[in-house]
């Protein structure tokens, strides 16, 4: 795979990663989507759906890794480390493109984001469309929760290689995405599960610049924990794996 390939590839799923993730949040969030109030199971069966458009997508192209906490997983395993920095830099500009598409599609609902004169209704605070947000503010238990979870991705991703009958079917794919909407109902409680720096990082960048009424704060003390965590349980899990496996 040239560096040209993987960094489109990248660009290109992970955008898509985060128009179904970032979209199906603001789907359930926003006061005048269809959707709204609809729940945490369709939170994480959108995300769900996000891996498994984007990772098909990007697959011929960079083999739709999305994620540096996986891409840091594989180069400890491997040792290969030439082209992390291209993997990285794709998934970090597909993020943030893919969040600015998520704003366009629900650009009359972000607009009517004001206070309702007639019921008293207060603007939607919106940066959980974007990013996540700790349900209990404890920088200690979130990290652990982050790393933990994404170890829970990590590793099932890199053992999934050795079952040969996996990648000859081409399920590789749809396997990851129902361990991603697994995650979500099991370990998303927390922190609302980012398992992936620049899924997170990316759109709190764009939610800071976007001209949102009453967006409310984009929480740039928190945004470390959600970047750190998943590198720190990615690497965690390729060194396991090496050893392990």
């Amino acid at each position: 795979m040239s560096n040209g390939d993987i960094f489109v590839g990248e660009v290109i799923g992970t955008a898509i990663l985060i128009l179904f993730g970032a979209g199906v949040c603001a789907a359930v969030t926003l006061r005048h989507s269809k959707a709204r109030a609809a729940g945490w199971v369709v939170i994480a069966f959108g995300w769900g759906f996000g891996v498994l458009a984007g990772a098909y997508t990007a697959a011929p192209l960079s083999g739709g890794q999305l994620n540096p906490a996986v891409t840091i997983g594989i180069a400890v395993d491997t040792g290969k480390w030439d082209k992390v920095w291209v993997y990285l830099l794709g998934q970090f500009a597909g993020a943030m493109l893919g969040a600015v598409l998520t704003y366009l599609v629900y650009l009359a609902q972000f607009q009517a984001n004001v206070p309702d004169g007639e019921s008293g209704e207060e603007p939607t605070p919106t940066l959980g469309i974007f990013s996540t947000i700790p349900e209990i503010r404890n920088p200690a238990a979130n990290l652990i929760t982050e790393i933990i979870a994404t170890m829970a991705l990590v590793l099932p991703i890199l053992a999934f290689g050795l079952t040969k009958g996996l990648g000859q079917s081409g399920t590789t794919v749809l396997i990851v995405s129902l361990l991603v909407v697994g995650i979500g109902l099991s370990l998303g409680g927390p922190t609302g599960y980012a398992i992936n720096p620049t899924r997170d990082l990316g759109p709190r960048i764009v939610h800071t610049l976007l001209p949102i009424p009453h967006k409310g704060t984009s929480d740039w003390g928190y945004a470390w924990i959600p970047v750190v965590g998943p590198l720190i349980g990615g690497a965690l899990a390729g060194l396991l794996y090496n050893v392990a496996f």
